[in-house]
């Protein structure tokens, strides 16, 4: 029976990799920047095994993201700026640090007293307190800093959008409920009418256009705050169902022998509603 590899064989495959004379070229040739691409895809595509409840498959995927986290460790190490250990060793001890109602000594061998857990109210404040303080900490930027510092411009605009709301948020600019936000959207959405009536006019102008849309899409974002509802997630599970129908549209033409091109859209929608009649049907039963 052969072995079972560990964390340690991953980083000696990683170092023969970049191994300069006898290594991989393709591997040796990737730098921070280059692999970045290759890590973003393999965060989606182990969100779309979780969301697929493809569990075989997800362990595959997490195995190509953490490589993803090895190979910057390897490149790190190369640079002399930090190694996978250093990675591990500092995300241990933030996590530690972070975490008081679990280690109420700072250490990882601590153990609370179940009956002196706080309430959730208390850790969620703390966690809040704690990150302000990990913020407060780090190295004044040459701009002026704000409350806002520390969420990466470089995230997806809908997870960045949700950061920005939370982090406004816990200082107290929010909507008191549900209702207003409910409010903004209408009117966001009358704002976008008037930017397409104006752009329909002047084609050539086209930014009130994004900027509107950019606007009722940040709403959508804040809406789904208040319902506690992850956007990202949702959008997700929308474009699954998007999927799935619109595959259903085809296989229902094939099997009539019928070309989807050549069906008017009164066609199609009939097949569409009919297909959500089947999906309801079975969500009833």
């Amino acid at each position: 029976m052969s072995r079972t590899y560990d964390i340690d064989d991953l980083k000696t495959l990683m170092a023969r990799l970049r191994d300069p004379e006898i290594g991989c070229p393709w591997d040796c040739k990737q730098d921070f920047r280059s692999i970045v691409p290759h890590t973003l895809e393999e965060a989606h595509e182990v969100a779309d095994a979780i969301e697929r409840e493809d569990y075989p498959h997800l362990k595959d995927e997490l195995g190509d993201l953490l490589f993803q986290v090895i190979f910057y460790g390897q490149l790190g190490a190369e640079a002399d700026h930090f190694d996978f250990d250093a990675v591990v060793d500092h995300l241990v001890r933030k996590l530690i640090r972070r975490h008081p109602h679990v280690f109420p000594e700072g250490t990882l061998e601590s153990r609370v007293d179940p009956a002196n857990r706080p309430t959730d109210e208390q850790i969620k404040a703390s966690w809040e307190r704690i990150k302000a303080e990990e913020r407060a900490a780090k190295p004044e930027p040459v701009s002026e800093t704000s409350r806002l510092d520390g969420i990466a411009g470089s995230l997806p605009a809908m997870v960045r959008a949700e950061k920005l709301q939370r982090r406004a948020a816990s200082h107290g600019f929010d909507w008191p409920d549900i209702e207003p936000v409910f409010d903004k959207l209408h009117e966001e959405i009358d704002e976008l009418k008037e930017a397409w009536a104006h752009t329909r006019q002047h084609p050539e102008d086209r930014d009130a256009l994004e900027d509107e849309l950019g606007d009722l899409l940040f709403v959508c974002v804040n809406l789904a705050r208040f319902l506690k509802v992850n956007p990202e997630q949702a959008l997700r599970r929308t474009n699954r169902k998007f999927d799935a129908r619109f595959r259903a549209i085809e296989r229902e033409l094939a099997s009539q022998g019928r070309e989807f091109d050549d069906q008017t859209l009164e066609q199609l929608d009939a097949i569409w509603q009919s297909v959500k009649g089947v999906e309801k049907a079975a969500n009833d039963s």
